[in-house]
């Protein structure tokens, strides 16, 4: 009999993570705070909804999560109905939430108490990733609670790695999204000056992509940088959100980060734009309103 997992939270990412883990050969509860989201990930995969977290944690050796903020993971774990009212002993909470790590830490210290562990292990590769099975995973918590659960995780991760204690994989997402803000506001600069420089901007970015200017972005996102299309891929609004959790961190522990301080108010001048759910791409926009 395939092991008994469950899933919370079906949005872009959740919903092709939990394909996988099916396709896999998983037996998989789903819950949805949509419940025809749900419906209609049973209808293409299999497995069976719960009509709260609680009754998709209960007899699951595995718990995943992908929802959208602190508030909401608290809201599915321990809130009314919560998972964690379902969960057996010895399971494991696999959250890929981009959370805080205070929100890791908080949640692992109520699961060791109650009996079973928790991860936190959010991810990076966005949509394409998690449809494609091939996500980065970053990983906090306990070597034994990692050593459960990677297999399972194998099935939508190309790479994840345990990071350390507790809060450990949200600590490595800050630093991803940093690098990630840094890097796409460096392209749409890049790109803007091509085009008021009279070059083709995607000839320069063909040659310049082969030497150390490259990065994933440049390589997935200069087209639609180029275009002027955005209505894909990870939202300004998560961007903000979670570049939001990177600068409370920073307060907290003395870490400098003017550049990506001054991109997320970039991003705020695209969310005036009516840009909330353009992808993060959309940097350059900014720049061809205000030339």
């Amino acid at each position: 009999m395939a092991k008994k997992v469950s899933f919370i939270g079906l949005g872009v990412m959740g919903y092709p993570m939990a394909g996988h883990l099916s396709k896999a050969g998983y037996d998989v509860t789903v819950y949805n705070r949509t419940a025809q989201k749900a419906d209609k990930w049973v209808a293409e995969f299999g497995g069976a909804r719960a009509d709260t977290p609680a009754l998709a944690a209960k007899g699951a050796a595995l718990v995943f999560a992908c929802v959208g903020n602190d508030a909401d993971l608290r809201s599915v774990t321990t809130g009314p109905n919560g998972a964690f009212s379902g969960m057996e002993a010895g399971a494991v909470f696999v959250d890929h939430t981009t959370a805080s790590a205070d929100v890791a830490r908080e949640l692992c210290d109520v699961a060791q108490a109650q009996g079973f562990a928790f991860l936190d292990a959010p991810v990076s590769g966005g949509q394409a990733g998690a449809e494609n099975g091939a996500l980065t995973v970053m990983i906090g918590g306990e070597l034994a609670a990692y050593g459960t659960a990677k297999e399972a995780i194998d099935c939508f991760a190309r790479a994840h790695r345990l990071m350390g204690a507790s809060g450990a994989g949200q600590l490595t997402k800050m630093v991803n999204q940093i690098c990630i803000a840094g890097l796409v506001q460096g392209l749409s600069e890049g790109i803007n000056f091509a085009e008021k420089a009279g070059l083709d901007p995607a000839a320069v970015i063909d040659v310049i992509s082969k030497g150390a200017a490259q990065s994933w972005q440049m390589e997935n996102r200069y087209e639609a940088m180029i275009e002027g299309d955005f209505d894909f891929g990870f939202a300004v609004d998560w961007m903000r959100k979670d570049l939001g959790i990177c600068l409370d961190e920073a307060r907290r522990n003395g870490a400098h980060l003017p550049v990506t301080a001054v991109v997320d108010q970039f991003y705020s001048e695209v969310q005036a734009m009516g840009g909330n759910r353009w992808d993060t791409s959309s940097l350059v926009a900014r720049l061809r309103k205000s030339t």
